[in-house]
């Protein structure tokens, strides 16, 4: 097996050791080489996980002291259609897979507190969602040791922002946000129900 196979293989088992079996696989498409695995509800997790793999097969162009490796991750509620995937509900597949491409697309990378708005101006990922951003954080609902794959690899979630969340990280930048986020209780559980935390 060769060191990308053997990286696939530690994320998959890392996967199902912290949020589930592995249910299917959206499958990457050649440009990318990023596949997004889903795991199936549990009682400990009652919801679907989607996690990247093949982000980390190449290092990031990072600074100094920040690690070159990370894969992504969303948590869906479990009466998500993800198996019937449309307009109105492909939009967190195709953001996870969009962003893992990214910063190898573009000489750049991902970290924690990293704001991406959906174009300028933003506008919504879906006809049936206010979300038109994304925020890159910690996992908040996972051991410690979740938030780390194979001793080298971050793992980090994507949050999804209201149009007023992002322009209060622009305006007043990542400690504003936290914030509002805890006074909301936001999470990377996404519900797409949630109104802005600002």
């Amino acid at each position: 097996m060769d060191e990308v196979g053997a990286v696939h293989e530690a994320i998959e088992r890392h996967v199902e050791e912290h949020f589930g079996p592995i249910e299917f696989v959206f499958h990457a498409v050649p440009s990318t080489g990023v596949h997004v695995l889903v795991t199936e509800p549990t009682q400990d997790r009652p919801h679907r996980t989607l996690v990247t793999q093949g982000m980390s097969d190449e290092p990031m162009t990072v600074p100094d002291g920040v690690s070159p490796f990370a894969e992504l991750m969303m948590a869906l509620p479990k009466e998500w259609p993800i198996e019937d995937l449309n307009a109105h509900n492909s939009w967190p597949v195709h953001l996870i897979k969009y962003l893992a491409a990214f910063p190898h697309e573009n000489g750049t990378w991902l970290g924690e507190w990293h704001l991406l708005p959906n174009g300028a101006p933003a506008v919504p990922y879906a006809p049936n969602t206010e979300f038109a951003g994304m925020v890159i954080t910690p996992m908040l609902n996972v051991r410690a040791e979740a938030r780390e794959i194979d001793g080298k690899i971050n793992l980090l979630a994507v949050v999804p922002l209201h149009p007023a969340e992002i322009q209060l990280k622009i305006d007043k930048g990542s400690g504003a946000l936290i914030e509002a986020f805890d006074r909301a209780g936001v999470s990377e559980l996404v519900d797409p129900r949630r109104p802005s935390s600002v």
